[in-house]
């Protein structure tokens, strides 16, 4: 089973990458982008009847740093 976990900075946190992106953008002509929020995927193969509550548990203690990071789940 595969399952997707969608990691982002939360509002507020600074992202120095994302405005990196921005910037070099703006760099490259692209006008009009006034924010960018950089995220990672992260896709994992799991053995079926794997639940979501185990993959948030996997969230939780690795995948993503909830003091700043928000993560979204999903399944299928």
């Amino acid at each position: 089973m595969k399952v997707r976990v969608d990691v982002m900075l939360k509002t507020g946190v600074l992202d120095p990458q994302g405005e990196a992106v921005r910037h070099a953008l703006g760099s490259l002509g692209f006008d009009g982008v006034e924010g960018v929020r950089q995220g990672k995927v992260i896709e994992l193969e799991l053995a079926d009847g794997t639940t979501e509550d185990t993959v948030k548990e996997m969230c939780e203690k690795l995948l993503a740093n909830t003091v700043i990071e928000s993560y979204r789940i999903h399944m299928g």
